[in-house]
């Protein structure tokens, strides 16, 4: 019969495929016989089975290999012929025969499934194939005929036994879990609120309200991340936002889900201490990172060493440095770090300098202040002189020439401005067309100071003002052709160049005070020393004239 279809063409095999497929489905049962005689009476059961028939074997082969067809897109012209089943010699088959025996109508049911999924498969796809013009083309979809229950409340097997671990699951009470959130450009709080939280634009401005720094929630820098909660209903319960590592805010749902309560959250950190040691070659600061040190790190040391070290003429290749750095271990990661001793051994400067805990400033082993009585620079950092102090200046604007009695250094409007020495402020005013915002300050040696163009005035007239307090925000305000600090230092009421004036000496610890910090440093100069001929950790080399900076 196959070899037949074969030669038919095209249009004849697919009227006739689904005659062929109904014959191999009907040859491919399993059909119990039942042999009787001429009067009727029944005989023993005869089973049709592969071993004394064709017809199981053409029904399994044909129906897997029509399945097979169908599910690989298999060209009807690639399959193997397969032999001619005359069904005329199947025996009748009477309901009223005896059973099998139940060992043989396991295996007999066994392949009826089998045969009856691959044939209701065939039976589904010839009307696609009937349909398709080109069986070489290989089409991607379909959908599944299975039935599937997709109620959640599901708790039996197929079989109809119970689902233990179902059951458990579905009578447990719910616990909600944290969940996190990570800060993705374009973000806001209430844009994050509503799609994440699913809160109202009522429970965003009740939480804004409820949270002492709003900064924490409108500020938000991509990468950021938060912690929340919600309830069983997809409401929120908790949100846990950090202002930094340390520090930061929960903020959970009051009982009667009609407001939030809102409570500080500080984490416990535990304090390390840790020693670098390396080798001056070229660049300063290029050495001290190199060490392992961070770059905040890097910057405590160079501005502490910068008090008395001048990089530029000082350093030399070859100088060898340690500094002992505390910090605070929080989840296995270093925060708020601090210097407690450091030591610099050059050819032309050496210095070593401790700590002190009572009013957390530097001194040498022997009690000197590290820390003059007057800084020669109202701010941190390093900021360039854009118009030095010259009497004989020439103005900007009008070309006449105008003495400048002061120093300007270019900085960002905001940059913090402090106090160079303890005092009093004795004027905070505003100039129009002129000085600006500005601030003078009487220090307690009789010096004082001028700061111009400010954007901002921190203190008022008759404030106490100690040395390194934040005073103003640099600005450019006034008379003014850009972003700057104007700067002027006075001695005996004349203006002097800031940045060439002896500076008052620096103050020495005494007596008890000197007792209680040389006991206190003891120890930490004994870290130091145990390095001390130790070789360097790391170095990095430059090129000579690549120049060192502080």
């Amino acid at each position: 019969m196959l070899r037949i279809l074969h030669s038919l063409p095209r249009t004849h095999k697919l009227l006739l495929l689904p005659v062929a497929t109904m014959v191999t489905v009907l040859g491919a049962h399993q059909i119990v016989t039942v042999v009787g005689d001429d009067s009727g009476n029944a005989t023993s059961p005869k089973v049709a089975t592969s071993s004394d028939s064709t017809a199981s074997t053409l029904g399994g082969e044909a129906l897997d290999t029509l399945a097979t067809v169908t599910t690989r897109n298999i060209p009807l012209s690639d399959l193997k012929a397969q032999e001619i089943v005359d069904v005329s010699l199947i025996d009748k088959a009477h309901a009223k025969d005896n059973a099998l025996p139940e060992a043989q109508a396991f295996e007999t049911r066994d392949t009826h499934a089998h045969i009856a999924n691959a044939a209701m498969h065939v039976a589904i796809q010839l009307p696609k194939l009937a349909s398709e013009s080109d069986y070489d083309s290989e089409e991607l979809g379909g959908t599944s005929y299975e039935d599937f229950s997709i109620d959640p409340m599901e708790l039996h097997d197929e079989d109809g036994t119970p689902n233990l671990e179902r059951e458990i699951a579905a009578q447990q009470e719910f616990v909600p879990e944290w969940e996190t959130y990570t800060v993705q450009k374009g973000d806001t709080f209430a844009q994050m609120a509503e799609r994440t939280l699913g809160l109202g634009y009522s429970d965003v401005m009740h939480i804004l309200d409820s949270v002492p720094d709003k900064n924490t929630l409108t500020r938000w820098r991509v990468g950021r991340s938060f912690d929340y909660q919600l309830d069983e209903q997809g409401d929120l319960l908790a949100l846990r936002v950090m202002k930094n590592a340390r520090e930061g805010y929960l903020i959970e749902r009051d009982s009667s889900h009609d407001d939030f309560d809102v409570s500080n959250i500080t984490k416990a950190t535990e304090a390390t201490q840790r020693l670098f040691a390396g080798t001056v070659s070229g660049s300063f600061t290029l050495s001290a990172e190199s060490t392992g040190l961070s770059g905040a790190e890097v910057a405590q040391l160079t501005n502490l060493l910068s008090k008395k070290l001048d990089f530029r003429r000082n350093t030399r290749a070859g100088d060898h440095f340690q500094v002992l750095v505390e910090s605070d271990m929080l989840e296995g990661e270093s925060v708020d770090s601090r210097i407690l001793a450091a030591q610099y051994q050059g050819e032309r400067m050496d210095l070593t300098v401790v700590r002190n805990s009572a009013d957390d400033r530097f001194y040498t082993p022997d009690g000197q202040s590290l820390d003059p009585a007057f800084n020669r620079y109202p701010f941190e950092g390093h900021y360039r002189i854009s118009s030095p102090f010259n009497l004989r200046r020439h103005h900007p604007i009008t070309g006449r020439i105008s003495p400048h009695r002061g120093t300007d250094f270019a900085m960002r409007t905001g940059t913090p401005v402090d106090a160079p020495a303890a005092g009093r402020v004795i004027k905070s005013a505003y100039q129009a067309g002129g000085a600006g915002n500005y601030l003078v300050i009487r220090h307690d040696n009789g010096y004082k100071t001028r700061y111009m163009h400010l954007s901002k005035r921190l203190v008022s007239e008759g404030d106490r003002v100690e040395m390194g307090q934040k005073i103003a925000l640099s600005g450019n305000t006034g008379g003014s052709t850009g972003p700057h600090l104007h700067y002027e230092v006075m001695v005996n009421n004349r203006a002097v160049d800031a940045m060439r004036v002896k500076l008052p000496e620096n103050q020495s610890l005494e007596g008890k005070a000197l007792a209680a910090f040389q006991k206190q440093s003891k120890p930490l100069l004994a870290k130091l020393e145990s390095n001390a001929d130790a070789p360097a950790i790391a170095s990095v080399r430059l090129d000579e004239d690549s120049g060192d900076e502080g």
